[in-house]
């Protein structure tokens, strides 16, 4: 048996009906577990977090990112997470018995059937990645959704499936395939924004930190405070807590403590080997933010 594991992550955080009937729609699909719906306001974005075998996981995928470009309006949308379109980015994931190119294979499947039902482009990204220099999630948000309409434009930027036309409500869709990775927030006890920044920019790896790290500062408006928020994309490398120590430190330099820790969605087992939540200050930490939970 193979296992795929699904990550859409959709521009919507505030309005819970909305989140509420784009999960309902995938308990609709056989075959599939919803696993995690992890939704911030101040990002504006939900992560959903499903398994199944691949073709379930292909109908679920299907299923859920429709619902989502039919409740999701881009010309409303406001939050301080980089993004493209209504559905982001959608990224399959090789789990027990899978290979990356059974993850390649349904990116690939998915992206150009979306495309050309809904009409809408899609890029593809990661493994899946049709052009090395679209391997990047970063460089395919450069200018983010604002700047869709003009992309057309330039040849370069023509996309992988559906149409080069902008489209107001949906915008564009990452599709992507990729290892597990680590989606990891630090909040900070200040409403500092440079500060988070300068963090963010010296532990990631495109500015010459942490190896396998991709970092932003953002202001949590709610809240009144700062965010380190990050991908660890090999966190064998990389893990958790070198980059809690990294930060720590940091923000001491600068007179400010770490309020907690977040996950977003899951995290594998082997990347908590020898650390606790307690000492990560995890604030939402259970056994089923661990992936092999749910595989056992």
């Amino acid at each position: 048996m193979k296992i795929i594991e699904c990550v859409p992550n959709i521009s919507e955080g505030c309005d819970r009906k909305k989140i509420d009937s784009i999960a309902a729609a995938l308990s609709t699909v056989n075959g599939v577990r919803l696993l995690n719906v992890c939704a911030d306001a101040d990002h504006n974005r939900t992560v959903l977090t499903f398994i199944g075998e691949p073709g379930d996981v292909l109908k679920g995928a299907a299923v859920t990112c429709e619902k989502a470009l039919d409740l999701i309006d881009m010309r409303k949308h406001k939050g301080v997470h980089p993004r493209i379109g209504a559905v982001d980015v959608v990224p399959f994931v090789p789990l027990k018995g899978a290979t990356m190119k059974d993850a390649v294979d349904l990116a690939h499947r998915f992206g150009r059937a979306l495309g050309g039902k809904r009409n809408i482009p899609i890029y593809f990204y990661g493994e899946a990645a049709l052009d090395p220099k679209r391997r990047e999630l970063a460089d395919l948000r450069k200018g983010e959704y604002e700047a869709l309409q003009t992309r057309f434009d330039d040849p370069l930027w023509m996309p992988d499936a559906g149409p080069a036309r902008f489209d107001p409500q949906s915008g564009a869709v990452a599709c992507g395939a990729r290892e597990p990775l680590i989606a990891y927030n630090i909040n900070l006890a200040t409403d500092n924004l440079r500060v988070a920044k300068d963090i963010a920019c010296s532990i990631r790896q495109s500015s010459g930190g942490l190896p396998y790290v991709k970092a932003i500062g953002v202001s949590l408006a709610s809240r009144n405070i700062v965010q380190v928020s990050m991908n660890l994309t090999n966190y064998k490398v990389t893990p958790p807590r070198k980059v809690f120590d990294v930060v720590k430190e940091k923000a001491a330099i600068c007179g400010v403590s770490i309020i907690e820790s977040e996950l977003i969605g899951l995290i594998p087992e082997e990347a908590l080997e020898g650390i606790s939540a307690e000492y990560l200050q995890l604030s939402n930490f259970c056994a089923e933010c661990i992936i092999e939970t749910h595989l056992r």
